[in-house]
């Protein structure tokens, strides 16, 4: 794996009419199938990097079929449907937990990959579960889940700290002392290298 496929992946093209789009379906079902089309890429890629491609699959499938269901209960006043998506598949992946913290544990014995050495400057790009190895994957396993889900959703999905507090439900001012905290035990465990100043002025 190259180290450019470890950052974040790009936004799917997404829009204004997404609501619009998942609104109808309430009354038009076939209609779902455009929210699948735009966001199905994305939401596996995520749920890959967290729990590797084994189970990437069933977690983007079950996030689309919660969402069809609970497309009655969606507001468009409190998150973009890519937000709310977002939501639903870290839910998800949280009833994993120890599926998701065996694979970093597993990750960090692999150590580091062998052009790592020297790079330390770099080390931002790797926050990448599926190409994660030793010392930030040990770190990012003894984070507690819901600092972690904040981290991920910030390095991965490029999620700001509003659209976070909306993805967990969670108020806003502990999406921030989250990642703060999250942000410090890993600039810790690296040895003062901070891996997330790529999003440092990311709070949208």
């Amino acid at each position: 794996m190259t180290r450019e496929s470890l950052v974040a992946p790009p936004r799917t093209p997404g829009g204004g009419d997404d609501s619009a789009v998942l609104t109808q379906s309430r009354t038009q079902p076939e209609r779902f199938g455009a929210i699948f089309d735009a966001y199905h890429a994305e939401i596996h890629g995520y749920a890959a990097r967290r729990l590797g491609p084994d189970a990437a699959g069933d977690v983007a499938a079950q996030t689309f079929l919660e969402a069809f269901r609970a497309r009655h209960r969606y507001d468009p006043s409190r998150a973009s449907v890519r937000t709310w998506l977002y939501g639903i598949a870290t839910n998800l992946i949280g009833k994993q937990r120890r599926a998701e913290v065996r694979a970093l544990r597993a990750r960090a014995r692999i150590g580091p990959e062998p052009d790592a050495e020297g790079h330390a400057d770099r080390v931002h790009v790797a926050v990448d579960a599926a190409g994660l190895r030793g010392a930030l994957a040990a770190a990012l396993a003894d984070l507690a889940d819901g600092d972690r889900d904040v981290l991920l959703l910030v390095a991965l999905a490029e999620l700001s700290h509003q659209e976070v507090a909306a993805a967990l439900e969670i108020p806003y001012g502990t999406v921030g002392s989250r990642l703060n905290r999250a942000r410090r035990k890993l600039r810790e465990a690296l040895g003062g290298t901070n891996p997330m100043h790529a999003q440092e002025d990311h709070h949208g």
